[in-house]
């Protein structure tokens, strides 16, 4: 689908059905540096299985119109007026890395909006090393090979796919460099200087969902407790031989987990 918000041309995955006002509606926000497709078999068995799905491209990512916006706040407003613009009164918002904090945003800003949220391989704060940042902000190919090792558990370079002939690294990379000159800088910077995560915990009252990677190297499940401590209404599920990549060192796992919790 395409559409416009605040004069941008953006695009969301709906897995090929028309929006319909009368079913649930999934909004999935991917991390800095991807896009929709990160979300594909999660948001695909949603679009198939009653709901209506929204697996967004933030604006600079995927085949959304830049420039990327620059703080998690602006992103959660943005993602308000989606749904504004769309006449969606009510969604579920699942989140993974920095979308977690959009998610986790969302929920604290527009309570009348949120019916769910899901937060995927969260963590607060969300702080960014200072060799990762510097070389993506000078588009550095390192920016890449630095995200995409982190991003993953150990064992992953050594195969046992659970998505059979999918090379995750290589799908990670190709990902990051389709990305324009400062986009994935943008991201990270973004999760860096995020400080409202715990204030903005406080605030959410509706159901909340942890999906946390054992192996996490990036948002390890320790920097999830701050949050999960601040919302009562939570429940938390840990993939123990995931990193920080759930939905494709995961997928099946981490489906469950949402449809159980959906």
């Amino acid at each position: 689908m395409r559409l416009q918000v605040d004069g941008k041309s953006v695009f969301a995955y709906t897995a090929a059905h028309e929006l319909d006002a009368a079913q649930r509606t999934v909004v999935f926000v991917h991390g800095a540096g991807l896009d929709h497709s990160w979300w594909g078999l999660q948001s695909r068995y949603f679009g198939y299985h009653g709901c209506n799905v929204l697996a967004l491209d933030l604006p600079g990512h995927g085949r959304s119109d830049g420039p990327p916006l620059a703080t998690v706040e602006e992103m959660a407003d943005w993602v308000f007026a989606l749904l504004q613009e769309l006449k969606i009164e009510k969604a579920i918002i699942v989140g993974h890395s920095m979308g977690s904090l959009v998610a986790l945003e969302f929920a604290a800003r527009h309570p009348e909006k949120t019916e769910k949220i899901a937060l995927v391989g969260v963590a607060f704060p969300m702080k960014v090393s200072a060799a990762f940042l510097d070389a993506a902000r000078r588009n550095d190919p390192a920016a890449y090979d630095m995200d995409t090792i982190w991003s993953h558990a150990p064992q992953v370079p050594f195969g046992g796919n659970p998505n059979p002939g999918m090379w995750m690294y290589g799908d990670t990379l190709a990902r990051l460099a389709r990305l324009a000159p400062g986009v994935l800088h943008s991201g990270l910077n973004a999760c860096n200087n995020y400080a409202a995560g715990l204030e903005s915990a406080a605030k959410v009252k509706c159901p909340v969902l942890f999906v946390l990677g054992a192996l996490d190297m990036m948002t390890p499940p320790r920097g999830a407790q701050a949050l999960q401590e601040a919302m009562k209404n939570s429940n938390s599920v840990r993939m123990s031989s995931s990193g920080h990549s759930l939905m494709a060192e995961a997928p099946d796992a981490t489906l469950n987990a949402l449809i159980a919790f959906l």
